[in-house]
């Protein structure tokens, strides 16, 4: 895995979340290892909880968060892409004058998180059928927050199943809201933000609001590998 992260080409995927507001990687897990999460999501030991998406209106589908050990592979990517991302969210940072920064390792920055009441691990999978889908939205979880994320598809688009298509939309400062469709091959990821990014304005930089989702799955099952970098109150 350490591999595969250090070859994933970072500066087209920094160059990428500048201009588009989200990137995309090749192919960073098997399908093995695809598998094998997918088979984890039956086991209810790995996970500290369920949530139905409709019965809090959040879309049709559901997800569980994994619980403290996380899975080693799940432990292995969060650490290794976490190191080279914080140097896009401290550029990220500075460019919209926050007064944050992140620590150079994921450890430290976890302890960041506990040091505000955040101690509840965030990384999760996601499970669609037929007819499912989920709201746009932003992953938001305490004071504390990592201005960037990563979902890796675990399901072969028109074979396991069709439509589903991960979305983004942009709220441009006075201007029309802007949207993605962003394509995914199975064990391919998406690098987008939490909340916001920075765009150039004609003072410094402007604010732009991200929300992402997924579309109506039409046919079959669609599993995805969500990873937040920051812990939950």
């Amino acid at each position: 895995m350490k591999v595969r992260v250090e070859r994933l080409d970072w500066r087209a995927i920094a160059r990428d979340l500048d201009g588009l507001g989200y990137a995309t990687t090749p192919v960073l897990l098997s399908s093995g290892e695809c598998r094998a999460l997918r088979d984890a999501y039956t086991d209810p030991n790995l996970f500290r909880s369920r949530v139905e998406m409709a019965r809090y209106r959040f879309g049709e589908g559901e997800y569980r968060y994994f619980a403290e050990p996380l899975p080693e592979l799940v432990a292995t990517l969060r650490r290794l892409l976490y190191e080279p991302l914080s140097v896009i969210a401290n550029r990220w940072s500075q460019a919209l004058q926050r007064d944050a920064s992140y620590p150079d390792h994921l450890d430290e920055f976890l302890a960041l998180c506990r040091s505000h009441g955040q101690a509840r691990p965030t990384p999760l999978l996601l499970r669609y059928e037929a007819e499912g889908y989920n709201c746009l939205h932003q992953d938001l979880y305490g004071p504390i927050h990592f201005p960037l994320q990563v979902t890796c598809l675990l399901s072969e688009p028109g074979q396991d199943f069709t439509g589903g298509e991960f979305l983004l939309v942009e709220q441009r400062p006075r201007a029309q809201s802007r949207g993605h469709v962003v394509p995914l091959v199975q064990g391919a990821s998406v690098v987008f933000p939490v909340r916001e990014r920075p765009v150039p304005a004609k003072r410094g930089f402007a604010r732009v609001q991200v929300r992402h989702g997924v579309s109506r799955i039409r046919s079959g099952e669609r599993m995805a590998l969500g990873i937040l970098f920051h812990d939950a109150t």
